[in-house]
């Protein structure tokens, strides 16, 4: 399954929900990764303050990894047109 993450914000429910999922606890979590299940809140509540390194050795432990998903730059242009026709209520 896949999650398209845009904020800090989308990541901290992904984060959750791909822990839960896999029925663990933050404690779970915490002793898989050698850290506290208070570092574990800590990234799930602000993984924008978190490493790159932290966030993508707990995604790792969850049995999730990190893609990175580049548009062509023509359906990037496009993509770009249909968000801006929508927010200003202009149409092409």
């Amino acid at each position: 399954m896949r999650y398209p993450i845009n904020t800090s914000l989308q990541l901290r429910a992904v984060l959750r929900a791909l822990r839960k999922s896999r029925n663990l606890s933050q404690t779970d979590v915490g002793s898989i990764l050698g850290v506290n299940q208070k570092r574990v809140a800590r990234i799930e509540s602000a993984p924008g303050l978190t490493s790159f390194d932290q966030i993508a050795t707990i995604v790792n432990a969850l049995g999730g990894r990190l893609v990175i998903d580049v548009e062509e730059p023509e359906q990037a242009q496009n993509t770009s047109r249909k968000r801006g026709a929508r927010s200003t209520g202009a149409s092409w």
